[in-house]
């Protein structure tokens, strides 16, 4: 209403000033007649009517409203047009600003949509950091470009009706919202990438460990059944009595606190049947020793304590034997082809098997695995080596003997690959267990 209002005083004050110019030639009860005109056009004065052509005062009065709503609806027009213009750009911005509150990703898909792309990049992303970083990047650019065409539309169309300022400083502060939300994804994506790289080399180790492990068994699984029909159907042979000969078992003792150990073995070498077997460890090398030597009895070793045996098996037969101690008081007990021959205490009380020794067939260790002397070397055969954590009941060492049952140890088992030949010694098929009972 401002510019029909200021057309409607102009046009008063040009015919203030036709009628102050007429004076006296004016005749008397003529009226002024206001119309609105333009601004640009205020300055070339108001037409005053012919007065020939005077209209009455009711009609001059109908024709001034008239050309009032005229102009009004005109003015009414321009302005619904530029509240058009300004709607639509207050979307389009309210749009950009939504792109950094939490329903952005929507927002950029529906504005990506309306470029022609069609593809939520948000919600999309490759799992490709490199092309992730770049397709960012292309996004934050043209937001960029979009908020610098929006303040482009704005200075054309708002003029002073916006705050082109204010808004500006509004955009860029959602746009660096963005732009550190846009990092922070990139961050997360990289360390996703590393996690995904730690967990995948942790599980190849762990499978090629475990395909080594099954490797190695196989592999063992064929060696042992290469040369015997079952692993533990073998003897071992030292047919000399020297400091070369000897056999190796491949594992060691943990640290013990009772055990038992049988084998069957046939000698008759003289005087003497020599170390069927022994176990050294650092600072110990008679750990435990199982010994006949010159013309003494069997004697069992523990921790360089002794005791005698009574067992008599040099006589070129087979024969079972078996030992048993445990470090509460020392206790022992000494079994024959199944029977209990003797026992005893206090050998080595209360001390417990040291691991990690070295464990010898046929030779007495004067330090870990070596310095072995001829005399005391075993001639003969061995087989069924076995060595418990445990003491045995004398009902299970019987059955073992007269091969009712097949025991094989849960601390050292009689197996071919297991066991190692130097110096000559060597591994044959031995007899059945029922035939080596009708040797007896």
């Amino acid at each position: 209403m401002l510019p029909v209002v200021a057309g409607l005083l102009l046009a008063v004050a040009a015919g203030g000033r036709a009628a102050a110019a007429g004076g006296a030639e004016s005749p008397a009860g003529s009226r002024f007649v206001c119309t609105s005109l333009p601004l640009d056009a205020a300055g070339a004065g108001c037409p005053v009517p012919m007065q020939g052509g005077a209209l009455p005062p009711e009609e001059e009065l109908r024709a001034t409203v008239l050309q009032l709503r005229e102009t009004v609806l005109q003015q009414k027009e321009t302005i619904g047009s530029q509240r058009d213009a300004i709607r639509e750009l207050t979307g389009k911005l309210s749009r950009c600003e939504g792109a950094a509150g939490p329903d952005g990703k929507a927002a950029t898909a529906a504005w990506r949509k309306e470029q022609g792309k069609g593809k939520d990049t948000m919600g999309d992303l490759p799992r490709d950091p490199a092309r992730v970083i770049d397709q960012l990047s292309r996004t934050m650019q043209a937001l960029k470009d979009r908020l610098e065409s929006l303040e482009h539309q704005l200075r054309a169309n708002v003029s002073y009706a916006a705050l082109p300022t204010e808004l500006r400083e509004m955009l860029q502060r959602r746009l660096g919202d963005l732009e550190r939300q846009l990092l922070s994804k990139v961050a997360e994506l990289e360390d996703e990438k590393s996690l995904l790289h730690n967990e995948t080399s942790a599980h190849r180790q762990k499978t090629e460990t475990a395909l080594n492990a099954l490797l190695e068994r196989v592999s063992e699984l064929e060696k042992g059944n290469s040369a015997f029909k079952s692993p533990d159907e073998f003897k071992v042979s030292l047919p000399l009595r020297t400091n070369y000969l000897y056999g190796k078992i491949k594992k060691t003792l943990p640290e013990l606190y009772a055990f038992t150990v049988c084998l069957w073995l046939r000698s008759s070498a003289s005087p003497g049947i020599g170390t069927p077997f022994s176990y050294a460890v650092p600072g110990q090398a008679n750990e435990i020793v199982l010994i006949e030597w010159g013309n003494n009895p069997i004697e069992l070793l523990i921790n360089d304590k002794v005791a005698q045996l009574p067992l008599f098996v040099s006589d070129g037969k087979w024969h079972h034997i078996c030992v048993t101690w445990t470090t509460r008081d020392g206790m022992w007990e000494a079994f024959q082809d199944g029977e209990k021959l003797g026992t005893g205490e206090n050998l080595a009380p209360w001390h417990p098997i040291k691991p990690g020794g070295v464990l010898i067939l046929g030779q007495e260790q004067d330090t870990v695995g070596g310095r072995f002397d001829a005399t005391q070397a075993f001639v003969g055969e061995m087989s069924q080596f076995n060595i418990w954590d445990r003491v045995l009941k004398a009902e299970d060492i019987m059955n073992i003997a007269n091969c009712s049952t097949n025991m094989p140890g849960n601390i050292i088992p009689w197996v071919d690959n297991n066991v190692d030949v130097f110096g000559g010694a060597t591994k044959w098929p031995v007899e059945t267990c029922e035939e080596r009972l009708l040797d007896l």
